[in-house]
């Protein structure tokens, strides 16, 4: 009797002590949606969304890796985005977009996550 009821108050704890240890961990995730282009493709807006735990800061926006020739609003110093915020980016590419390509979009946190999604322009 003592072995049964020290097993399930094991399992009990056990179970606590998971449950304790998973409502402090935060991480970061942003989606990435909404894509327009501009005319041309001279220029893309999208979204991006804070859909994670923890409250992040956007460092940088890439385009298939690439920087692009702007940014708006810029990122001078890192762009912070609590959890539940959203923000719409308008970047001017370095390079011309052609029409019927897909592109990689790159939201990276001061943290140095990438968070991408695959587009295929207008």
């Amino acid at each position: 009797m003592i072995i049964v009821a020290t097993f399930i108050f094991s399992i009990g704890a056990a179970a606590c002590a998971g449950a304790l240890t998973f409502t402090f961990i935060t991480y970061e995730q942003v989606s990435l949606s909404k894509f327009v282009w501009g005319p041309n493709n001279a220029y893309c807006q999208f979204t991006a969304e804070n859909t994670g735990t923890a409250n992040l800061s956007i460092l940088a926006v890439r385009i298939n890796g690439i920087a692009p020739k702007s940014v708006n609003p810029s990122l001078m110093t890192p762009y912070a985005l609590d959890r539940g915020a959203s923000i719409v980016f308008t970047l001017t590419p370095a390079h011309n977009l052609t029409h019927g390509d897909s592109y990689q979009f790159s939201v990276i946190t001061t943290k140095g996550n990438s968070f991408s999604c695959c587009v295929k322009s207008a």
